[in-house]
Protein backbone atom coordinates (compact mmCIF):
# COMPACT_ATOMS: atom_id res chain seq x y z
CA UNK A 1 0.00 0.00 0.00
CA UNK A 2 1.55 3.26 -1.09
CA UNK A 3 -0.70 5.54 0.89
CA UNK A 4 -1.04 6.61 4.50
CA UNK A 5 -3.05 4.50 6.91
CA UNK A 6 -6.66 5.71 6.83
CA UNK A 7 -8.50 5.87 10.15
CA UNK A 8 -12.13 6.74 10.81
CA UNK A 9 -12.73 8.15 14.31
CA UNK A 10 -16.35 7.98 15.45
CA UNK A 11 -18.52 9.02 18.37
CA UNK A 12 -21.59 6.78 18.51
CA UNK A 13 -24.82 7.49 20.33
CA UNK A 14 -25.80 10.40 22.51
CA UNK A 15 -22.39 10.81 24.14
CA UNK A 16 -21.53 14.48 23.55
CA UNK A 17 -17.98 14.46 24.88
CA UNK A 18 -15.52 14.33 21.99
CA UNK A 19 -12.37 15.97 23.34
CA UNK A 20 -10.57 12.62 23.67
CA UNK A 21 -11.57 11.59 20.15
CA UNK A 22 -10.24 14.86 18.77
CA UNK A 23 -6.97 14.48 20.69
CA UNK A 24 -6.47 10.97 19.33
CA UNK A 25 -7.34 12.15 15.80
CA UNK A 26 -4.72 14.88 16.10
CA UNK A 27 -2.01 12.49 17.29
CA UNK A 28 -2.80 10.00 14.53
CA UNK A 29 -2.55 12.80 11.95
CA UNK A 30 0.77 13.89 13.43
CA UNK A 31 1.94 10.27 13.02
CA UNK A 32 1.24 10.51 9.28
CA UNK A 33 -2.18 8.84 9.14
CA UNK A 34 -5.18 10.19 7.27
CA UNK A 35 -7.98 10.71 9.79
CA UNK A 36 -11.66 11.14 9.09
CA UNK A 37 -13.64 12.33 12.12
CA UNK A 38 -17.38 11.67 11.85
CA UNK A 39 -18.47 14.08 14.56
CA UNK A 40 -20.94 13.49 17.35
CA UNK A 41 -24.07 11.36 17.55
CA UNK A 42 -23.37 8.80 14.86
CA UNK A 43 -25.23 5.51 14.53
CA UNK A 44 -23.39 2.24 13.95
CA UNK A 45 -24.85 2.24 10.41
CA UNK A 46 -23.49 5.72 9.74
CA UNK A 47 -20.04 4.68 10.97
CA UNK A 48 -19.84 1.55 8.83
CA UNK A 49 -21.17 3.37 5.75
CA UNK A 50 -18.59 6.12 6.23
CA UNK A 51 -15.86 3.48 6.60
CA UNK A 52 -16.94 1.95 3.28
CA UNK A 53 -17.09 5.30 1.50
CA UNK A 54 -13.73 6.43 2.84
CA UNK A 55 -11.97 3.08 2.23
CA UNK A 56 -10.45 3.05 5.71
CA UNK A 57 -8.06 0.58 7.26
CA UNK A 58 -9.22 1.25 10.82
CA UNK A 59 -12.40 2.30 12.62
CA UNK A 60 -11.76 3.84 16.03
CA UNK A 61 -14.78 4.35 18.29
CA UNK A 62 -14.65 6.62 21.31
CA UNK A 63 -17.33 5.80 23.86
CA UNK A 64 -17.96 7.21 27.29
CA UNK A 65 -21.69 6.51 27.61
CA UNK A 66 -21.62 2.92 28.85
CA UNK A 67 -23.22 1.59 25.66
CA UNK A 68 -20.06 -0.21 24.50
CA UNK A 69 -21.61 -3.70 24.82
CA UNK A 70 -24.30 -2.62 22.36
CA UNK A 71 -22.32 -0.35 20.03
CA UNK A 72 -19.25 -2.48 19.31
CA UNK A 73 -21.15 -5.74 18.57
CA UNK A 74 -23.56 -3.83 16.30
CA UNK A 75 -20.64 -2.29 14.38
CA UNK A 76 -18.93 -5.70 14.13
CA UNK A 77 -22.11 -7.27 12.71
CA UNK A 78 -22.54 -4.46 10.18
CA UNK A 79 -18.88 -4.76 9.17
CA UNK A 80 -19.40 -8.47 8.48
CA UNK A 81 -22.57 -7.75 6.49
CA UNK A 82 -20.70 -5.20 4.37
CA UNK A 83 -17.60 -7.43 3.97
CA UNK A 84 -15.33 -5.14 5.98
CA UNK A 85 -13.68 -8.14 7.60
CA UNK A 86 -10.19 -6.80 6.85
CA UNK A 87 -10.76 -3.50 8.68
CA UNK A 88 -9.65 -3.10 12.29
CA UNK A 89 -12.33 -2.07 14.80
CA UNK A 90 -10.65 -0.53 17.81
CA UNK A 91 -11.47 2.22 20.24
CA UNK A 92 -11.48 3.38 23.77
CA UNK A 93 -13.14 5.25 26.53
CA UNK A 94 -14.81 4.22 29.75
CA UNK A 95 -14.98 0.45 29.28
CA UNK A 96 -14.46 -1.96 32.20
CA UNK A 97 -11.61 -4.44 31.73
CA UNK A 98 -13.97 -7.44 31.75
CA UNK A 99 -16.05 -5.87 28.99
CA UNK A 100 -12.91 -5.06 26.99
CA UNK A 101 -11.99 -8.74 27.09
CA UNK A 102 -15.48 -9.79 25.98
CA UNK A 103 -15.40 -7.33 23.07
CA UNK A 104 -11.95 -8.50 21.97
CA UNK A 105 -13.20 -12.10 22.12
CA UNK A 106 -16.10 -11.04 19.83
CA UNK A 107 -13.67 -9.70 17.24
CA UNK A 108 -12.78 -6.17 18.24
CA UNK A 109 -9.17 -5.14 18.21
CA UNK A 110 -7.45 -3.87 21.31
CA UNK A 111 -9.42 -1.29 23.30
CA UNK A 112 -7.75 1.53 25.19
CA UNK A 113 -8.58 3.08 28.55
CA UNK A 114 -8.24 6.79 29.31
CA UNK A 115 -4.62 7.69 29.98
CA UNK A 116 -3.16 5.24 27.45
CA UNK A 117 -0.05 6.73 25.88
CA UNK A 118 -0.76 7.87 22.35
CA UNK A 119 2.42 6.12 21.17
CA UNK A 120 0.89 2.81 22.28
CA UNK A 121 -2.20 3.45 20.15
CA UNK A 122 -0.18 4.64 17.15
CA UNK A 123 2.11 1.60 17.32
CA UNK A 124 -0.82 -0.80 17.67
CA UNK A 125 -2.62 0.61 14.63
CA UNK A 126 0.55 0.76 12.53
CA UNK A 127 1.55 -2.82 13.42
CA UNK A 128 -1.96 -4.17 12.78
CA UNK A 129 -2.25 -2.50 9.39
CA UNK A 130 1.22 -3.60 8.33
CA UNK A 131 0.39 -7.22 9.23
CA UNK A 132 -3.17 -7.33 7.92
CA UNK A 133 -3.67 -4.77 5.15
CA UNK A 134 -0.37 -4.37 3.29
Amino acid sequence: MNRPIRVLIAKVGLDGHDRGAKVIASFLRDAGMEVIYTGLRQTPEMVVNAALQEDVDVIGVSILSGAHMTVFPKILNLMKEKSLTDVLLTGGGIIPDADMKKLVDMGCGELFAPGTETKTIINYITDWVNKNRR
